[in-house]
């Protein structure tokens, strides 16, 4: 589901097209669709500031991203679909709520909010990156989401703030990473599962890694003999020289896998994981 074409009054472009590779790895077919509506307000990107003089439509900007094969969000229904994803970007924020003006007192998208309850109804995976979370926060009671740290850190975290809304919102906040050590936080009453992705400032392939992770621990997860759920994170070709020194000097063959047990109590975001070097002969 997205929300517009741009960081700053759409949705975040790197984290939709992360979304789109991993799926199309996975073998995943895809739909993509957005509310027609009206965006809150048209960003000059290059200024950063409101383009007084413009107006723009969601589903219109949207279908940029989408090469132009998308639908309306009003057609989305559960029946058709096994998932549904929101990528990032302000445009959650400011087109599919009002979150970015009125913070916990926020309004949601009608469509979106049929969306998030019918899925979750449904009993289907819900996966949301960045600022996104804040939507299942709002319209599922209880959720258990992340947008990465509650303290900005130096400006590493520059929107931490938003942690303390989805408190007040009356879901609970884990705090997590963005880096392949499993960044996605998993809801497994609700099935919800999220990312920060750039709520943190960062590199890229971290923000990338990361969606990969979310997107995985839902589509792959199994059920534990100890409870709750283990799944593979990622896998990556980054390997610190340390880490490499103990499997051997050639570098072509090495990979980590992260993998990942959520716990299955009521009152825990508290999770493990453990990285394991592989070397490939």
């Amino acid at each position: 589901v997205l929300s517009g074409c741009g960081v700053y009054d759409g949705t975040e472009i790197h984290e939709a097209s992360a979304v789109l590779v991993h799926l199309s790895r996975g073998g995943a077919e895809v739909q993509m669709y957005a509310p027609d509506v009206p965006q809150m307000h048209v960003i000059d990107h290059s200024k950063g500031q409101p383009a007084e003089a413009e107006s723009r439509n969601v589903l219109v900007e949207s279908a940029r991203i989408a090469r132009g094969k998308i639908t309306s969000l009003a057609k989305l229904t559960t029946a058709d679909h096994d998932a549904v994803i929101f990528p990032g970007g302000f445009g959650a924020a400011k087109n599919l709520s009002t979150f970015a003006v009125d913070g916990k007192d926020c309004k949601v998208n009608r469509e979106v909010e049929r969306v998030l309850k019918d899925f979750h109804k449904a009993g289907k995976p819900i996966g949301l990156c960045c600022i996104s979370p804040v939507l299942a926060a709002k319209v599922l009671s209880g959720a258990e989401v992340t947008v990465g740290h509650e303290e900005e850190e130096g400006g590493k975290w520059p929107y931490a703030g938003t942690a303390g809304a989805i408190k007040e919102l009356g879901a609970k906040h884990c705090v997590k990473e963005v880096t392949i050590s499993f960044p996605a936080h998993v809801d497994t009453k609700n099935k919800v599962v999220t990312t920060p992705a750039f709520m943190c400032e960062t590199a890229l392939h971290h923000i990338f890694d990361g969606i990969g992770a979310m997107l995985v621990s839902w589509s792959n997860s199994m059920p534990h003999p100890s409870g709750g759920y283990a799944c593979v994170a990622s896998l990556t070709t980054t390997v610190s020289d340390e880490k490499r020194k103990k499997v051997g000097p050639s570098s072509e063959n090495v990979f980590v896998l992260s993998i990942h047990q959520q716990t299955d109590e009521p009152d825990s975001c508290l999770s493990s994981h453990a990285v394991v070097i592989l070397k490939v002969f």
